[in-house]
């Protein structure tokens, strides 16, 4: 590293220098050595040096690389880390994630930006990424995605079983062992994803869509079971990303969740048809042993012969008892004889009975008639009285018997306005008693 001069100005108050003297030994530098300069003051002073604050503004580049800025509650400062360094991180970093980061003060020329080159990151504790995982939670839980209404009974019969975990896991040996001990005819087909690490979650999602819609030689997958060995909150990360946690929620197909020891927990977990504390205690709870199944077959097997046994002697005594009825058939005719006796009985008496129905019917309206034309006649008489006496109220020859007249002219039409004569018209005027003749002197006067 070259020495940095420093230069401080004069005191100009006290006249220590003239002006023209000062501005001769002003240094003038050009931009590229200055950066330079302040770039190696910056790398002799602080390198290494390790920072603690909140990721802000994540981006990762096609190149892998990735570019973030680390602040708190009084500044911030653009970091670069190179895709080496990205490679080798156990969990994802992303925006508001608390982390340590290890690196060197640099100034990117082109810009003259500070920036920090991270060499190492890790969490800033289990704390932070603890109080991560409960928000998430809470978020998650206020949408419904661990409702236990939601969740779905496992099929009773899996013939297909997809697993979803890291082709080097042990978590794959441990889970196809059981399943090959206890169920050796279900079939098993492993979508691989990487458990951990940045593109983890990524992966995870991928590999439990392409379960769902897989259709291999033996049909569909029945069953998901998620599966991961133990580890550290770092390591178990994946688990709890909102995608991953989301693609559990959201998977057409029951999922089991089995990852980390029995005091593990992930989200997944929450979102999980079922939770499973092992990998390999999740291969268990979606597969009864062979010996169960064939306990529950020789059970079956004897309820169907114990049924068949049933149904064989009910038909038995139905049998006997038709042969029973045909075995005496000189008892069949003597009863139906009796009944076509009776029925002959009944014919005959049939006309009588109903001739006498009639002749009391006849009886009884003949009673009836009289009565009823009497009532009927009465009814007429007075409807007549009623309809005399208001025919009468309106008959004129009331009205003239009171002194008026009603006139009309030489046509017989009724005069009833003064314009409808002339002088010398000639009327005739309709008194009670007969009729008198006039003739108009000064109509309207």
């Amino acid at each position: 590293m070259r020495p940095v001069d420093t230069f401080d100005p004069p005191d100009r108050s006290a006249g220590a220098f003239p002006e023209r003297q000062a501005e001769s030994a002003e240094r003038v530098w050009a931009v590229g050595s200055l950066v330079r300069a302040v770039a190696d003051t910056l790398s002799a002073r602080f390198n290494p040096v390790a920072v603690q604050g909140e990721i802000s503004g994540f981006s990762r580049a096609s190149s892998g690389h990735c570019y973030f800025s680390l602040k708190d509650d009084s500044g911030q400062i653009r970091c670069a880390m190179f895709r080496r360094a990205a490679d080798a991180l156990s969990f994802p970093p992303r925006d508001g994630l608390r982390v340590q980061v290890r690196g060197r003060l640099d100034v990117y020329g082109p810009r003259g930006d500070l920036q920090l080159i991270v060499e190492n990151m890790r969490a800033a504790g289990q704390g932070s990424l603890f109080e991560q995982f409960l928000r998430l939670k809470a978020l998650l839980e206020a949408q419904g995605l661990f409702d236990a209404g939601r969740k779905r009974e496992l099929p009773a019969q899996v013939r297909h079983v997809a697993v979803v975990t890291s082709l080097g896991a042990a978590a794959l040996r441990d889970v196809v062992t059981a399943l090959h001990r206890r169920v050796p005819h279900v079939a098993v087909t492993v979508f691989p994803a990487s458990v951990q690490g940045a593109q983890a979650p990524a992966e995870l999602v991928g590999a439990m869509d392409l379960a769902n819609r897989y259709r291999g030689e033996r049909g569909p997958c029945e069953l998901i079971l998620l599966v991961r060995g133990g580890g550290s909150l770092e390591d178990l990360w994946a688990f709890n990303d909102e995608a991953v946690v989301r693609a559990v929620a959201g998977s057409s197909l029951p999922v089991v969740v089995g990852v980390g020891h029995e005091t593990d927990f992930t989200l997944a977990d929450f979102a999980a048809d079922l939770r499973a504390p092992t990998p390999t205690a999740a291969a268990e709870l979606c597969s009864a042993p062979r010996e169960q199944r064939l306990g529950e077959l020789a059970y079956l097997q004897e309820r169907l012969r114990d049924g068949l046994n049933d149904l064989m002697n009910e038909h038995a005594q139905r049998l006997d008892r038709v042969a029973a009825h045909l075995g005496r058939p000189a008892a069949r005719v003597g009863a139906a004889r009796e009944m076509l006796q009776m029925l002959q009985g009944r014919l005959q008496a049939a006309p009588s009975l109903w001739l006498q129905r009639q002749h009391w019917t006849h009886a009884q309206l003949g009673k009836a008639l009289p009565a009823a034309m009497d009532s009927q006649l009465q009814q007429q008489r007075q409807r007549l009285q009623r309809s005399e006496a208001a025919l009468s109220l309106l008959d004129p020859r009331l009205v003239l018997r009171r002194g008026y007249a009603y006139l009309t002219d030489e046509q017989g039409r009724a005069i009833t306005h003064v314009g409808q004569v002339s002088s010398g018209d000639r009327l005739t005027a309709t008194l009670a008693d007969g009729t008198l003749p006039l003739q108009v002197h000064e109509p309207g006067a």
